[in-house]
């Protein structure tokens, strides 16, 4: 920091005289760069590591003891969320794949739910949860009989590792192989819906056309008959209209017009334990293996025209209304289809801090995103490791990670928007120690204070009434009843006295209630498009409307309120999923969250206005989040800098004299250091270091500027900025694992990186060109132009290599031709504008 200010001093008090213009354009440039990495640097200051004792925890909960004899689970209950819009973009199989390594998730049945959110109301989503449904049954005690990782069938079947290792049953072998059978078969059933769909639709279709037909010729007698118009519905297996989206829209039946939907899938559990039968019918023997399954559920909330849903924010919000009636888990874990458990425990994982000392003043904990089917040398950057080992773990020793859209573990109350508990106990600060924070696994819990009251958002002095909640919650007294119940069953054990607002130990050992019609009828009418209407939902409960996106938002809000939230890193990953490896849809993913921090930045929740709750650097850290897209407008001049250079003769100072160099070197060293420091601490590779900064100048000059203009558009226009789903599902070539690697699809995102690199190969010519045939070669202006053009164009190296496709298909040709192209322009250049004394292009050197 030191020596980057005296640099800048030394910048501006230095100007070039022979080109004002290239000086100020690069110290302005300059300038702007080091506000933005003093931003991203400052928030590194307190980092931390966490590790987690799952040990410690099974003592705790699962342990008989005085207050729990029977040592039955005291575990509170978790919901957990899936999300899917569209199954051609979002292939069935692959949210399949989600749902069953959550329902064979390492923690205890009777406290796990599952909510599938189908927001496009498709048939084809919710039979393939039927069927996974189904093969639950044959799968997750497969899972708990021989201990499988990872729980995600197909992940685990695609394991290229010995899947007999460790493995000490006899009839492993044998069950393996019938359900790898079973697997198979479901998968040809899953891949088969479509088209079972369309030929049942249209055998009823017919069947409905010839009644129709029937009962005019009945009616009409001798009269002329008009052509029969039969709609084109979608069909149920049972014979009844699918209530949802239809193949073919109609009325009532759009994507963005349909009834709300919710279908238990599977019942709610008992709470003891159902042991497997041995008999010939059964395909496995699973006599010593619960196997009892977490309830199921699909939701599809009701869509009509005339009502904002908000996109997944709306429907998120709807499953944690739905959720609070049917099982009101004081825990929601949120996945994307896509990202499935990859370790068993990480339920566990996460519950180990929100169940810690202090934990109910956790409002969420967040996991890294871990990513499967990224080509090996990762070039896009698709891992982001450097966000997720770096900077989220520094942040983590502030006030918590952002929220990041999957893989979290809330806590119910604070999305419900109430302040955490003892608030007033706490106030902001700039480093770590301003909130205790356990060091280790999940300590001991203290006597609870049954008189606190539940505090709303924004009003710390204000005790929220229940006869007032209807105000902010809606008129659900299902849903409001379930609130105190919800904050109760997500406190610590008190079985400490340094524990506050503990509940007592054996608490939450007593069976829930069971599901009856009016309790699903109820959940119905809270999935409604009206029941927003004057309510706080998006605005300060739940999810949070009005960004694309919405989770930073959401995150925002909470540690705007004083919560704080932990980053869990496990040593085996906690999930995974997949990420687009397309050069295209790369950059349109990147430009959906750019613009969504541009909208963050010209909204009230810029950090600039945050409240005192939140804490200087975690502060600076959601200012960064929204600054950082504007970087873009500077980055661009920059790298048109140095091809301004070459073509000018001229540089951005008067000479490359020893300080201007001195600084130069220092600066490099410094930074250099502070990389190997990060990569150091974090574990991270420097392969993985260097892309995630070669995409940052890719993202930079071409998403970055796009969401920028777009967010300015929304903001003084008001044009709304429409996005698509990233596609979920593989390329269609099955021979090779990343063919959508080399799939070039046109985008005008493309256009500014590939200005700047035929920009600066070009100058490089002229540049060279010059200086050969100058009476008075200025090597040293050379020199400089051309090692930053060369430092652009390495940052763009990836980029290039996506534009060229599949390796090999780039005809020899195509180097060839640019090659004369440059060499052409360069020279036309110097016969325009020949160097000073020189009247001719060669000068004294002669041409054959």
């Amino acid at each position: 920091m030191a020596v980057l200010g005296l640099f800048l001093e030394w910048r501006i008090s230095n100007p070039n005289e022979d080109a004002r213009w290239l000086w100020l354009m690069s110290v302005i440039c300059e300038i702007w760069f080091a506000f933005s990495w003093l931003l991203d640097q400052l928030p590194k200051l307190c980092p931390v590591n966490r590790a987690t004792d799952l040990n410690v925890l099974k003592e705790k909960f699962e342990t008989p003891s005085p207050a729990n004899p029977t040592g039955k689970s005291d575990f509170p209950g978790v919901d957990i969320f899936v999300s899917t819009a569209d199954p051609e973009k979002e292939p069935p199989l692959v949210t399949a794949n989600t749902i069953l390594s959550i329902l064979a998730a390492d923690y205890p049945v009777d406290k796990l739910s599952c909510y599938v959110s189908d927001d496009g109301g498709a048939l084809l989503t919710f039979e393939a949860m039927a069927e996974a449904a189904s093969f639950a049954n044959l799968w997750v005690p497969f899972c708990r009989k021989h201990e499988i990782e990872p729980r995600n069938p197909e992940s685990y079947f695609s394991l290229k590792k010995d899947p007999f290792k460790n493995k000490v049953r006899p009839d492993f072998v044998k069950d393996r192989r019938r359900v790898k059978r079973e697997y198979d078969e479901f998968k040809v059933r899953i891949n088969g819906l479509p088209d079972s769909i369309r030929r049942r639709s249209d055998a009823y279709n017919a069947r409905e056309e010839i009644k129709a037909i029937k009962l005019q010729r009945e009616t009409a007698g001798d009269e002329p008959m008009e052509l029969v118009k039969v709609c084109k519905a979608t069909w149920m297996a049972d014979g009844t209209h699918w209530p949802g989206t239809w193949v073919v829209s109609a009325p009532e039946h759009s994507r963005g017009d349909h009834a709300g939907i919710i279908q238990v899938m599977l019942k709610p559990p008992s709470d003891e334990p159902l042991q497997g039968t041995t008999v010939d019918s059964s395909p496995l023997d699973f006599a010593e293996v619960d196997i009892r399954l977490p309830m199921l559920v699909y939701v599809s909330r009701e869509k009509r025209p005339g009502y904002d849903h908000n996109k997944k924010a709306g429907a998120m919000n709807a499953l944690v209304r739905a959720s609070a009636i049917m099982s009101n888990g004081p825990f929601i874990l949120n996945l994307d289809c896509d990202h499935y458990i990859y370790n068993s425990e990480a339920i566990r994982e996460g519950m180990c801090f929100m169940m810690d000392r202090g934990g109910d003043r956790i409002c969420y904990v967040q996991f890294p995103q871990r990513f499967e089917g990224i080509d090996p040398s990762d070039r896009y950057a698709n891992h982001n490791t450097v966000f997720f080992d770096v900077n989220m773990r520094a942040l983590d020793g502030l006030q918590g990670p952002v929220y990041v859209g999957t893989g979290c573990l809330f806590r119910r109350t604070a999305l419900y928007g109430f302040d955490p508990p003892r608030s007033k106990d706490y106030h902001s600060g700039c480093c770590s120690c301003c909130f205790p924070r356990p060091k280790k696994g999940v300590s001991i819990s203290s006597a609870p204070d049954e008189h606190r009251a539940l505090r709303m958002g924004d009003s710390d002095d204000e005790e929220m009434n229940p006869s007032i909640y209807s105000k902010r919650f809606g008129n659900s007294n299902f849903l409001i009843d379930s609130i105190p119940v919800a904050e109760f069953q997500g406190r610590p054990l008190a079985d400490h006295p340094a524990v506050k607002n503990g509940r007592p130990p054996g608490a939450l050992t007593i069976p829930r209630e069971l599901l009856d019609a009016s309790t699903v009828a109820e959940a119905i009418s809270v999935i409604s498009c009206w029941y927003e209407d004057k309510t706080e939902w998006g605005n300060r409960v739940g999810w949070i409307y009005g960004s694309v996106t919405e989770d930073v938002v959401t995150g925002y809000r909470m540690h705007n309120r004083g919560w704080r939230s932990i980053y869990c890193v496990t040593k085996r990953d906690a999930f995974r999923g997949t990420a687009p490896i397309n050069l295209t849809d790369r950059l349109h993913q990147v430009l959906r969250w750019a613009t969504g921090s541009v909208e963050i930045f010209f909204s009230r929740n810029n950090a600039l206005l945050a409240s005192p709750k939140m804490k200087l650097l975690q502060r600076i850290a959601y200012l960064n989040v929204g600054i950082y897209p504007f970087t873009s407008v500077f980055l661009i001049v920059y790298c048109f800098l140095p091809a301004l250079s070459l073509f000018s003769g001229q540089f951005i100072v008067q000479t490359l004299n020893v300080a201007f160099l001195t600084y130069l070197l220092v600066i490099t060293l410094t930074l250099c250091m502070l990389a190997v420091l990060e990569i150091k601490w974090s574990g991270i590779e420097l392969e993985e270091w260097w892309r995630n900064e070669q995409f940052w100048l890719i993202g930079g000059t071409s998403a970055h500027l796009a969401a920028v203009l777009q967010g300015l558009l929304k903001v003084i226009a008001g044009i709304e900025i429409s996005f698509t789903l990233t596609s979920k599902s593989a390329g269609d070539d099955n021979d090779d694992e990343y063919a959508d690697l080399y799939i070039l699809k046109w985008s005008s995102l493309m256009i500014p990186p590939i200005t700047i690199m035929m920009t600066n190969l070009i100058a490089i010519a002229v540049g060279f060109s010059r200086t050969i045939y100058s009476a008075i070669p200025q090597w040293s202006r050379l020199l400089g132009g051309v090692f930053f053009s060369f430092w652009v164009l390495a940052h763009l190296y990836p980029f290039a290599k996506g534009l060229m496709g599949r390796r090999g298909r780039t005809p020899t040709i195509v180097f060839v031709w640019s090659g004369l192209i440059a060499i052409t322009i360069s020279l036309l250049w110097v016969a325009i504008n020949p160097p000073a004394g020189n009247n001719e292009i060669g000068g004294s050197f002669q041409f054959p």
